[in-house]
């Protein structure tokens, strides 16, 4: 993951971390120097409460059950009204697939 990301800021390119994802990996700060380096070079798509009541109910729609993977999708729909290609880099591709097209994002599937 790390060297994908250093391919993309290497580029130009516009990388963003959902805060949920920022979460689930973020579990002991004095271990994860290099995380923490790289999220200063991303921007951070929140995850405020009206972006967590449309993932719960984009799960709700989908019949799945993880809100940060929704929440993902949110932040894809979001990238798109900006005209930007979106690469996601994910270990669901699965369900990232089914809320994309539930939200009718189209975006590149990483499998991590």
């Amino acid at each position: 993951v790390l060297a994908t990301l250093q391919t993309a800021f290497r580029k130009g390119d516009q990388v963003r971390a959902p805060a949920g994802v920022i979460g689930q990996t973020w579990r002991n700060p004095d271990r994860q120097v290099l995380l923490a380096r790289t999220l200063k070079r991303c921007d951070e798509a929140p995850l405020d409460g009206s972006t967590a009541r449309a993932a719960g109910k984009l799960c709700g729609e989908t019949g799945t059950s993880d809100v940060i993977d929704a929440s993902v999708a949110i932040a894809v729909v979001e990238s798109e009204l900006q005209d930007h290609e979106v690469v996601v880099l994910t270990s669901d591709t699965a369900d990232l697939r089914l809320l994309l097209a539930a939200v009718g994002a189209g975006a590149l599937l990483v499998d991590v």
